[in-house]
């Protein structure tokens, strides 16, 4: 049973209609005629934010003013505004222009909906609150602004505002949501168009053409409802979104957007402090900006930039800076020292015994029946190779560990989910599983092909920084699941081809940090005051992350702090830096 849209979700009253648009010039944003039974001043409440049509407003001034009454946290959006030029000249210090392009789909010239789904995941309307805390949870690993589950939860049958979501068939684990906007039920628009928003796949799916399938469930649906065409917003550098909507035969077409200069826009009116910074670096230059720290890069391709505030001036690595000393550094940098002085300690660590003759190495292997190699100093997974069972598997892994030209050791395997806690200042900033890359097959593709389509996804939802390779260590983990590379993998059946679960290899991350058992909280502090490090990500086996059972396997100086979205690691590493840019 569709609903009409509520006041909350429209204001409007009597309007002008669209003059036909083959009297403009194309793509003209329409001008309007009075008629009664079209609606003025429309604004729709999306959540997120407001979605205000400009092209409905009587002036600029009474759509400036309309686009100003944002609230606190939301993200407004002014579509379809005709002279944007006269409109920010009223308001330049409150509006800007947004860097984004506007893209449209005729549904009677371009396009035909595909009858088909996938069978490893299907799309459907929301229909209950856990649908929309998985709708918040992908919006929060993209960096969008979340929406009331209960907004979501009471349009779950609007006709106005539509969600729909992608699930996978056998888990029911939600992977991906869009939303669209009926013009038609929110204002009579006569054109009778519709919009699409607020797309989000989860970046860390193992699916291939979600995003596009999501996108094809709301044409068809429009299309359904006797609608002629959709727009939609992208970003102008969004390469990977706006190859799919022009694979889907969408146009550009000179429609522009304005916004307020809020917290959440700064980095699309006030720039990037640098684009030659990876995600690592960006995340602690656009928290330092938004405080007013000034940040000076030094060395872009290696991460490092200074930051400057009321006199004081930090030298920082992405999230290793000036403040841990050099002892600590290499406690953490060479394994052998952090495994000493956690021992030492009293905290829990699998054994471990450096490479040195081959029967040490055989004693080592038959007490543990499976065990880790790995370069005693080294980072992001490289060398590393995981539940190792065999004698001829461990002297393989030890020669291309020690192709670095480190020493190696081999660590007792324990069995658990993989968890990152990362401590700033001494406290628990984030907490995090993290699982190794798998693949699903479709039974068309090769196991290589479904890899190197995942590692794409991969790389473009991290800004390059996880992929995975191809190599001895991924055929190796293939083959002990029975297949060969270029073997084609059964529909439905995922294949772990990594064992290792670092993110530069392909590895998957999952915010864990409210079910943290306090005993691993207690762990993870006095392991960072044990290292004498303010800054450190702690590697943990654990049977769960409510448990209290543990073993530290790597203590790392240079944690990702991007990774943890939307846990706000930036701002409590700016924290420790600046004390004095903290918020009251």
């Amino acid at each position: 049973m569709n609903r009409e849209p509520t006041a909350s979700e429209t204001t409007s009253a009597p309007r002008d209609q669209l003059t036909d648009a083959a009297s403009l010039y194309p793509w003209k944003v329409q001008v309007w005629k009075q008629e009664a039974n079209v609606s003025r001043d429309v604004v729709i409440d999306c959540g997120w934010g407001r979605l205000i049509f400009a092209h409905t407003f009587a002036s600029n001034e009474e759509l400036s003013r309309v686009i100003q009454c944002e609230d606190a946290g939301c993200r407004d959006i002014a579509l379809y505004v005709a002279d944007p030029h006269v409109l920010l000249s009223l308001s330049p210090q409150e509006l800007f222009l947004d860097p984004s392009h506007t893209y449209r789909l005729y549904f009677d010239c371009y396009y035909r909906a595909s009858e088909t789904q996938p069978a490893t995941y299907q799309t459907r309307r929301v229909d209950s609150p856990a649908d929309a805390d998985a709708m918040n949870l992908i919006y929060s690993r993209r960096g969008m602004v979340n929406v009331g589950a209960s907004f979501i939860s009471e349009r779950k049958v609007s006709s106005t505002i539509i969600y729909f979501i992608a699930e996978e068939t056998e888990t029911r684990t939600v992977i991906g949501t869009v939303t669209g906007v009926d013009h038609v039920r929110g204002f009579n628009d006569p054109e009778r168009g519709t919009s699409l928003w607020a797309l989000a796949v989860d970046p860390q799916t193992k699916h291939a053409g979600v995003g596009e399938a999501l996108v094809t469930t709301l044409i068809k649906h429009f299309m359904d409802q006797g609608r002629r065409y959709v727009d939609l917003s992208v970003m102008h550098d969004n390469s990977q979104a706006i190859s799919l909507y022009e694979k889907l035969g969408f146009e550009r077409v000179p429609v522009f957007c304005v916004k307020n200069r809020n917290e959440i826009n700064e980095p699309l009116f006030l720039g990037q402090v640098s684009t030659e910074l990876n995600s690592y670096g960006q995340i602690i230059a656009r928290e330092a900006q938004r405080r007013g720290i000034s940040v000076h890069v030094i060395d872009a391709q290696l991460g490092f930039f200074a930051l400057s505030f009321g006199g004081r001036n930090i030298v920082c690595r992405e999230s290793l800076s000036e403040l841990t000393s050099a002892i600590a550094m290499s406690r953490c940098d060479d394994k052998r020292m952090t495994y000493r002085a956690l021992k030492s300690a009293g905290l829990h660590l699998p054994e471990q015994i450096e490479v040195g003759s081959r029967r040490e190495c055989e004693r080592f292997l038959t007490r543990h029946q499976r065990v880790v190699v790995k370069p005693a100093r080294g980072e992001q997974g490289r060398g590393v190779s995981v539940d190792i069972a065999t004698p001829e598997a461990m002297f393989h892994a030890i020669e291309t560990a020690q192709l670095g030209g480190v020493p190696v050791v081999l660590e007792q395997m324990i069995q658990g989910l993989d968890l990152r806690i990362v401590v700033i200042d001494f406290r628990v900033a984030a907490a995090a599983v993290r699982r190794p890359p798998e693949v699903t097959g479709d039974a068309h593709h090769t196991i290589r092909q479904l890899i190197e389509r995942q590692s794409r996804r991969r790389e473009a939802a991290t800004q390059g920084e996880s992929r995975i390779p191809i190599d001895e260590e991924t055929a190796r983990c293939v083959a002990e699941a029975g297949y060969q590379l270029d073997d084609v993998l059964p529909c439905g059946l995922t294949v772990t081809v990594r064992k290792a679960a670092n993110l530069h290899c392909g590895g998957t991350i999952h915010d864990v940090t409210e079910e943290l058992h306090p005993k691993l909280v207690e762990v993870s502090k006095r392991a960072a005051e044990v290292l004498d490090i303010p800054v450190v990500g702690l590697d943990l086996i654990v049977p769960s992350a409510r448990s209290p059972e543990y073993a530290i396997i790597e203590a790392n100086e240079r944690p990702g702090l991007a990774n943890h979205e939307p846990q706000p690691t930036a701002a409590r590493f700016l924290d420790l830096l600046f004390p004095q840019t903290v918020s009251p």
